[in-house]
């Protein structure tokens, strides 16, 4: 009635194949460390909450080259009111210096590669 030869092997490559991720994080040893950027330590705040800075930067700046390059529009008004220039070389990298030591340490662990340096000036630490 039941083929033992084909169901056997079955189950076990579908257990192979099912627990394969759990095995696979088990095999590629303990994870990366945290990042830990440095932070500027002139200013208090950034142009926008630390929260959304770090999960929505990548958007922010998508906006603002739209803005400026598409539109023309080159200030920017802040969640507190604060009115800045849209600028990463001016504006973004005038905190963040050395992009070593603040923007690698996340886009490295996060394994991403921005195409920020094609056109802007590289910052220190490039």
């Amino acid at each position: 009635m039941y083929d033992a030869a084909k169901v056997i092997p079955g189950l076990a490559i579908f257990v192979a194949l099912v627990g394969f991720p759990i095995w696979y994080s088990f095999a590629g040893g303990p994870p990366a460390p945290k990042p830990e950027p440095r932070l500027p330590s002139a200013e208090k705040a950034c142009l926008e909450p630390t929260a959304y800075m770090r999960a929505s930067h990548m958007d922010l700046l998508g906006e603002w080259r739209e803005a400026v390059v598409r539109r023309g529009e080159h200030y920017y008004t802040g969640r507190d009111g604060k009115k800045i220039e849209r600028s990463l070389s001016r504006t973004c990298m005038g905190c963040h210096k050395s992009n070593a030591d603040f923007c690698e340490q996340c886009h490295g662990y996060a394994g991403v590669k921005p195409d920020c340096w094609s056109c802007h000036v590289a910052p220190e630490g490039r």
